[in-house]
């Protein structure tokens, strides 16, 4: 669901982009004010793991039968449940501006607008809201797939309209608001079960292998789970994970259009719209000049690709994301040591 540049009005991306920057700051103030989830040394390296691996899963497109469109996971809920609302944002940012700088994956004037869409109602409101409650009474695969796919949906849901609302108060006439908006919702309800079934998945495997690395998990001595893995064995083989999915299996990626693009199809005929002005020139000559692998392959490769483009994009992508990830959580946590030495 990454939107380009083409679908906003410089306007709406300011607004968008003050909006999130500000959820950001948020995020890293209640990081450094607090001892919970979010702000140990542990979740620094977590949250390079964590980042690499959304990096790599969302290079995979899965099919939606009988449609004619594919989905990949936004990945917000995962991290959520795995670092807390505040470091799970500044990690799927890192996530997504490593895609849009890097890999010319959204655009970069609707930066702002992808990590509210795809963050900021994650981690802010359907984990909190959904996720967190309906595990709080313990926590089970049972909860935890339930839990997943329900807040994953309504994440996604609110994530769909808000691009559909943004267009709108661009004045992209090209999308109808009733039509487009009749065939966001239905197609990323669908994507939106897939994403919660394969973040159950992931969730149940680190509920079984590490529990104390869930923000939900609690660990009440009565029902406290054993640890099957070290905490380093358990990120080393989510590593190993990211690496196989994003040097691997990313290859066997749906070619149908995603939810976003499958709506623009069938509504204005066409998923790439344009738009002539100085921010959107501007953009593009950014993105151009940095986005060294754009849409994952080697330039040289044109647009057919390679697969062992599409790979190494797989695999230093989520070295960059890893980094970056890990870079933003030691700056909040230096920052946080700083301000209690003070």
């Amino acid at each position: 669901m990454h939107m380009a540049d083409a679908l906003l009005s410089p306007g709406v991306s300011g607004v968008m982009t003050a909006a999130s920057v500000g959820a950001m700051a948020y995020a890293c103030a209640k990081m450094k004010g607090s001892d919970g989830p979010g702000a140990g040394e542990n979740n620094v390296p977590v949250m390079g793991v964590m980042g690499a691996f959304v990096f790599a899963a969302q290079m995979i497109n899965f099919t939606i039968p009988a449609t004619g469109s594919s989905g990949h996971i936004g990945g917000g809920i995962l991290l959520a449940a795995m670092l807390g609302p505040y470091a799970s944002l500044l990690t799927i940012a890192a996530v997504l501006i490593i895609q849009c700088l890097f890999f010319a994956d959204g655009g970069l004037l609707a930066l702002g607008c992808n990590i509210f869409n795809m963050g900021v109602y994650a981690c802010f409101v359907a984990y909190p809201l959904i996720f967190k409650p309906m595990t709080r009474s313990g926590a089970s695969p049972g909860r935890i797939t339930a839990a997943a796919v329900v807040s994953v949906v309504v994440g996604l849901q609110l994530g769909a309209f808000s691009v559909v609302l943004q267009t709108l108060l661009s004045g992209v006439t090209e999308l109808p608001f009733g039509t487009f908006v009749l065939l966001m919702q239905p197609i990323h309800l669908a994507i939106g079960a897939v994403e919660g079934l394969i973040t159950a998945a992931v969730l149940c495997f680190v509920y079984q292998a590490r529990p104390s690395l869930l923000d939900f998990y609690t660990g009440e001595k009565s029902n406290a789970k054993k640890s099957a893995l070290s905490f380093g064995n358990t990120l080393a083989v989510l590593l190993v994970m990211a690496a196989l999915i994003g040097g691997g299996l990313s290859l066997f990626a749906s070619a149908y259009p995603d939810g976003l693009e499958w709506s623009m199809e069938h509504t204005a005929g066409t998923a790439e719209l344009e738009r002539e002005g100085g921010a959107y020139e501007s953009a593009a000559t950014i993105q151009e000049a940095t986005a060294f692998m754009p849409d994952y392959g080697f330039k040289s490769a044109g647009d057919e690709g390679s697969a062992l483009g599409t790979s190494t994009a797989g695999i230093v992508g989520g070295a960059l994301t890893l980094a970056l990830a890990c870079a933003s959580g030691a700056l909040v946590s230096a920052f946080k040591k700083h301000g209690k030495d003070g």
